[in-house]
């Protein structure tokens, strides 16, 4: 709820608790289909055609009828082929992207933020010949085996058969998006093999996996973005941490000022490394510190000033410590309160087109807060209820739960998640004494003079300085 009187207007959570016509359908419709992965379609049964069905109906009258029909019948018959799975992904792919542009649209109407100007047509390039298209292949008819055999039917010999298809992507760096998914997909189907003996199947997850790792193989899909370039000032807002046993990633959100005084935009850059899994906590922004610059300025509450630096088209900074330079202090609750409201959305891409990746920031003021020791906490605005997932809120910085318990303004990421929209805190405002303070998560990224963080980073610098040392032993031998 950002105050009128301050440039923004309110919040709308009561919008957000609405339902939405035709949200339900569509995903059910995914839902059968996914209840078809599970036993595979090697040799399907009815249950397998009732779900093939209704992922035909779910797309009747689309452009994609006739061939999703026809790739359902082969499929019912099990006699499908790459180029018949293609198009059942595709229209589940379709039915999930209705799903998040329905719930984006509902979004923005609680924000009252300006939609964003979709891309002219034509804006890149054509599409160059793809990079080791029989790579890409050999993946394509991994994924159909996959599909073939069902969750239930995955063993050892089939989900090995990814590692030469990863090795093969690998050392190509247009292909490392691939070879990361495909990677890691076939890292979750072997750590539960047999699946015959799986107590329970992550269906949604996996079909998603799938699905989008099947798209990405096929020619074109994974063509450059459009790239224009941002010159002006760029206000952090807060930082999303995103913690793999063998990955870390820190993705910073910030409004965009651009120099010519056009309208700002809400824009994101992140930056990734490996890890290993010694190192948690705050010691992972020793591994991210390094790589962006960017970090440091959020971390301290300080806007960036950008020469140039690339920008997609949908929102995403491609970013270079060159074309950065660290700017005045910039309070990010200031930030939200006076420009957010009236910051446009990115454009989400076709395939990025899905409601787990809804991440839209927000304000939030004057709710009240209950935390119960089994239960999630919950934000009351105006008599209406929004849950707020903790869980997301990272060991490497100050907020805590109870933090976001005693708040009186919440600066977080409006997400999708079971059905419903949760609230992902990046910062809160707490009295503490009489004062105002404000607590980020990503208040360590720059560094920190907190006991428990400092801690934190002295047992990552020893859990490194360790593993450099042995790696060292192992590359001299």
């Amino acid at each position: 709820m950002v105050p009128a009187d301050e440039g923004g207007g309110l919040m709308r959570v009561d919008l957000l608790t609405d339902p939405l016509d035709g949200l339900d359908e569509a995903l059910d419709a995914v839902d059968a289909f996914d209840r078809v992965l599970v036993a595979g379609l090697l040799r399907p049964g009815p249950e397998q055609a009732d779900g093939l069905a209704a992922l035909v109906d779910a797309v009747a009258g689309t452009p994609l009828a006739t061939r999703v029909a026809e790739a359902a019948d082969k499929a019912a018959a099990g006699a499908a082929g790459e180029d018949h799975f293609v198009a059942l992904a595709a229209a589940r792919t379709a039915l999930m992207g209705s799903a998040h542009d329905a719930l984006t649209a509902r979004v923005a109407d609680a924000t009252g933020r300006p939609p964003a100007e979709p891309t002219p047509p034509g804006s890149v390039g054509a599409v160059e010949e793809e990079p080791a298209a029989h790579v890409l292949a050999a993946a394509r008819a991994w994924l159909c085996d996959l599909a073939r055999a069902g969750w239930r039917g995955i063993d050892h010999d089939l989900v090995g058969g990814a590692a030469p298809v990863v090795s093969a992507l690998l050392p190509d760096p247009a292909l490392r998006r691939q070879a990361t998914l495909l990677d890691g997909f076939a890292a979750e189907l072997a750590a539960s093999c047999p699946g015959t003996a799986l107590e329970r199947v992550p269906v949604r997850r996996w079909a998603d996996l799938w699905t989008r790792a099947l798209l990405l193989t096929l020619p074109g899909a994974t063509r450059p973005a459009a790239v224009s370039t941002a010159t002006g000032r760029l206000l952090p807002l807060g930082i999303d941490l995103q913690e793999h046993a063998t990955a870390v990633q820190a993705q910073v959100h910030a409004v965009f000022e651009p120099a010519d005084g056009t309208a700002p935009r809400l824009v994101r850059a992140a930056v990734s490394a490996p890890k290993p899994d010694t190192v948690v906590g705050a010691g992972l922004w020793q591994l991210l510190r390094p790589r962006m610059s960017l970090l440091a300025a959020a971390g301290e509450g300080r806007s960036v000033e950008l020469d140039a630096m690339p920008l997609t088209a949908g929102g995403d900074l491609l970013w270079d410590d060159g074309r950065a330079r660290t700017g005045e202090p910039a309070d990010p609750f200031a930030t939200a309160r006076v420009i957010l409201s009236t910051a446009t959305d990115p454009v989400t891409a076709p395939l990025d087109r899905h409601p787990s990746r809804i991440a839209v920031p927000v304000l939030l003021e004057g709710y009240a807060a209950e935390r119960t020791d089994d239960g999630p906490t919950v934000l009351t605005v105006a008599g209406h209820r929004l849950a707020v997932d903790t869980d997301r809120i990272p060991d490497a910085g100050p907020l805590t739960p109870e933090a976001v318990a005693a708040s009186g303004a919440c600066l977080g990421l409006l997400r999708w998640d079971a059905g419903e929209f949760v609230l992902q805190p990046l910062a809160v405002e707490t009295t503490v004494r009489k004062k105002t303070t404000a607590v980020h998560a990503g208040a360590w990224a720059g560094g920190t003079t907190d006991k428990a963080g400092v801690r934190a980073e002295k047992a990552a610098t020893d859990a490194v300085a360790v593993l450099r040392e042995r790696a060292g032993k192992l590359l001299r031998t």
